[in-house]
């Protein structure tokens, strides 16, 4: 269940990316996909994961965050960091999206030359079916 529903009215938007990262409490780290990442917190997704009200440092990259699990729901956590990112920080670990490529459908043009039979065929092919002029 994603607990980032727009019904919920966040206060800071979050980001929705896949991305590995980990819990570290009482000296392990539990390794979990980050889901999506706002100022104030994280989704994470993954295997045993600490309880809810578990102290934690939230690690991805060099960002080192401490914050509280605020709750567990099977295999997704949501994390609330002790202090708000600054925009810097978060930015730089989400990717920029890629640009969407718009399709270029062109019809592919003639080479060279047409040989007589070629045009004649090119030619009763036209005629054959005339276009509509309505």
């Amino acid at each position: 269940m994603d607990q980032s529903s727009s019904s919920q009215n966040r206060k800071n938007r979050r980001s929705n990316v896949l991305m590995s990262a980990s819990l570290e409490l009482s000296g392990t780290s539990v390794p979990v996909k980050l889901r999506n990442l706002s100022a104030e917190g994280a989704l994470v997704q993954g295997d045993r994961l600490p309880v809810e009200g578990s102290s934690v440092l939230f690690r991805k990259g060099d960002l080192s965050m401490p914050g509280r699990v605020a709750w567990v729901n099977g295999r997704q956590a949501g994390v609330n960091f002790a202090q708000k990112l600054n925009p810097d920080q978060l930015l730089r670990h989400i990717p920029t999206p890629r640009p969407r490529v718009a399709p270029d459908f062109k019809r592919t043009g003639l080479k060279g030359t047409m040989t007589a039979e070629e045009r004649k065929f090119g030619e009763s092919w036209v005629w054959r079916f005339p276009a509509d002029t309505d």
